[in-house]
């Protein structure tokens, strides 16, 4: 189209164009032109959120789960500093997104005008590319580069800066078509050297997770692990590269590992790690895997060549996206029969993952595994930071992805926004947040984005009165000197009915089960307020046991 439009009116045409079906915002004064082009554009459904953190981490996660740029609108100043964290998760997890920002008009640039900041400045640190659109006439341009940038090599987040006159600015402009992700290609050599290396290796261990997964490539994979009985883990976080379901799953990496896991990675003569970084939660501070592993030959498989033989020494480091390995080795000539590792692996992880009781009034081992029994395989469960999500990482059997939407990054609030977000893109699925009470209260208030868009989920929230997490290390460092980490609570379950939520408070494990069977029942958003014990810090220790420890 080569009509005159408005600057807004080009950045949602290019919108479409580019396949958006869906916006999270929080409405500012510096993108009316945007608002005022959207109502006039049924193919973008816009979601109004209710403070620019739930905005950015709703973006991120709908990136996450499509693949494509989750696509987030805030104003200057505030808005962009309370969005940031989204971006900031959206780096470190490898998602697609864009974050759009509402900015001064050029005329006031750079004297301080009300809310003004250098976007540009701010951001470059954080996101794969920041910049600012100047020219309404460059708004396809920099939209289809925001897009091939978001979701080219490791994806990642992309932040323009849109100046309010720019947006009223009535200019002909030529629209781009839909940018397509271009694959990586990969070397006949580095298959044939993989294949000679797996065939050598007498302990090899697969460690997956990063961008890119998705029921095919996990598929592909799954193959390739079966045929050689080659026992598969995951980074944090990224449980749902392969169903857990499959005799190769040996568990997961990070906070908290099953220590037969953690030792048969020491063990591996042969590590293919496809898709992580191996970043420092994975690899528990760089000294499970350390970047020079002697002894061990490391195979790394990366979207992006920058990454490659940046902090780990790569034996074979391949530049390739998931989806193109994992079909790759699928069709490598298999050995006459899989090794035994992958099932001995598996059988560990079932052992691990079935929470045994303990003499505590609310015990969640026993909730997680009546979930299990409850709620279908491809629940998605969502989660922010704090040692409660240790739970689920241990006992909840993760489905193919998109099935686990919980930041690498370690951010809190996440899980609400994350929440609405899946049940929005996939409103035939079961979807769960998980929430501590500290984490619940940074971005629970997006239980009102929730219900007023009609989302269909079930809240958790695990209220121990503190930020648990500080605690238990407060505790290590310093027993039995408590500061800063006890948190004075509101009712929950009456906080959720004042937004519109069924809501039931929980107070002892036997009320669990009838308690989920009650909110399965209902529809809409549905939140139990489990209350805890501040003491049972995680599913394997204690805070009592760790201040014991120190004295």
């Amino acid at each position: 189209m080569t009509s005159p439009r408005t600057g807004g009116r080009i950045l949602v045409d290019q919108l479409v164009a580019q396949g958006c079906d869906r916006i999270f915002t929080v409405p500012g004064e510096s993108f009316l032109a945007v608002l005022d082009a959207l109502h006039d554009t049924p193919e973008i459904d816009l979601v109004v959120c209710r403070q620019e953190g739930g905005v950015g981490y709703m973006a991120c996660a709908d990136g996450e789960m499509t693949g494509r740029p989750g696509i987030a609108f805030v104003t200057r100043g505030p808005g962009a500093t309370n969005a940031s964290i989204g971006v900031h998760v959206a780096m470190q997890d490898s998602v697609p997104m864009i974050l759009f920002i509402g900015d001064v008009d050029r005329a006031t640039r750079d004297r301080e005008a009300f809310q003004e900041i250098n976007f540009e400045a701010m951001f470059t640190p954080i996101a794969k590319w920041a910049a600012r659109i100047d020219d309404a006439r460059r708004i396809p341009e920099y939209i289809a580069r925001a897009y091939a940038t978001a979701t080219s090599g490791r994806p990642g987040p992309v932040v323009l800066a849109l100046p309010e006159d720019m947006l009223l600015d009535e200019v002909e402009a030529i629209d781009r078509p839909p940018i397509e992700t271009c694959l990586l290609g990969l070397d006949t050599r580095d298959a044939s050297r993989l294949h000679d290396m797996l065939r050598a290796a007498q302990r090899p261990v697969a460690i997956v997770g990063g961008a890119g997964w998705d029921k095919a490539a996990g598929a592909a994979f799954e193959r390739f692990a079966l045929a050689w009985g080659i026992p598969v883990a995951s980074a944090f976080r990224r449980q749902d590269a392969i169903s857990n379901a499959s005799p190769v799953w040996a568990g997961n990496l990070g906070y908290g590992p099953n220590p037969k896991l953690v030792q048969r990675i020491k063990d591996a003569d042969l590590l293919l790690v496809v898709g992580p970084r191996l970043g420092e939660a994975t690899t528990d501070g760089y000294t499970l895997i350390t970047p020079e592993h002697p002894g061990q030959k490391l195979v790394h498989v990366y979207p992006e060549a920058g990454e490659l033989n940046r902090v780990y020494r790569a034996d074979l480091a391949i530049q390739s996206d998931v989806f193109r390995f994992a079909d790759l080795l699928a069709g490598l000539n298999q050995p006459d029969a899989p090794a035994p590792a992958a099932q001995e692996a598996h059988a560990d992880y079932l052992a691990w993952s079935s929470p045994a009781p303990r003499d505590v009034t609310l015990d969640l081992g026993p909730c997680v595994a009546t979930m299990r029994e409850v709620l279908p395989t491809d629940t998605i469960i969502c989660n922010g930071a704090g040692n409660y999500s240790g739970w689920w990482h241990r006992y909840w059997r993760y489905g193919v992805q998109p099935t686990q939407l919980a930041p690498t990054a370690g951010a809190m609030g996440y899980g609400v926004p994350a929440a609405t977000a899946a049940a929005l893109r996939h409103p035939d699925r079961q979807v769960v947040a998980l929430a501590g009470d500290g984490c619940f209260l940074m971005n629970g208030q997006e239980l009102a984005t929730a219900v007023a868009h009609g989302a269909e989920m079930l809240v958790l929230v695990i209220d121990n009165g503190g930020y648990g997490t500080i605690r238990m290390h407060q505790e290590r460092e310093f027993p039995g000197r408590i500061s800063g980490t006890e948190l004075a609570n509101p009712d929950f379950a009456a906080l959720g009915r004042a937004y519109g939520c069924w809501a039931e408070t929980v107070e002892a494990t036997d009320h669990f089960a009838p308690a989920l069977a009650r909110a399965m029942a209902q529809r809409g958003v549905r939140l139990l307020h489990l209350k805890t014990d501040i003491d049972v810090t995680t599913p394997a220790t204690t805070l009592t046991a760790i201040r014991d420890r120190r004295r």
